[in-house]
């Protein structure tokens, strides 16, 4: 199975009791559907999920990057504090697809392109011979 999102927060690496590594992280996707009276429906999917592969992908998955994921869902069933049964959604992954970086990486992306190009603006315009 394929999901798209965004990671909602920065991925964490973490040992088990059996000192294997697991890289966590969640994702949110974005549906929408037009309803009978043709109203449009918005609906996003929260998944929490798990990379046991390679804990180095940890280091480029950062709240707001764009994602494809290739696993398998299951659910986790818990109870709230005020009693209430709930479940959650967990996605094991086998596969990362990067897609796009995150806001925070393009800005920074985009600003040291700026200064790369006025510092090199800088050296070739203003030392001419002639």
């Amino acid at each position: 199975m394929n999901i798209v999102g965004r990671l909602t927060r920065d991925a964490e690496v973490r040992t088990t009791s059996q000192d294997k590594q697991v890289v966590n992280f969640s994702i949110a996707t974005n549906d929408s559907y037009r309803n009978k009276q043709g109203e449009r429906i918005e609906q996003t999917t929260y998944f929490d999920c798990s990379y046991w592969i390679s804990p180095n992908v940890s280091k480029i998955l950062t709240k707001g990057t764009l994602v494809e994921l290739t696993g398998r869902v299951s659910t986790r069933p818990w109870t709230a504090n005020d009693g209430e049964l709930r479940a959650s959604l967990n996605f094991h992954t086998s596969a990362i697809k990067l897609h796009g970086g995150s806001k925070k990486t393009e800005n920074a992306q985009t600003s040291n392109n700026a200064k790369k190009s006025n510092t090199k603006n800088q050296e070739t315009g203003d030392d001419l011979p002639f």
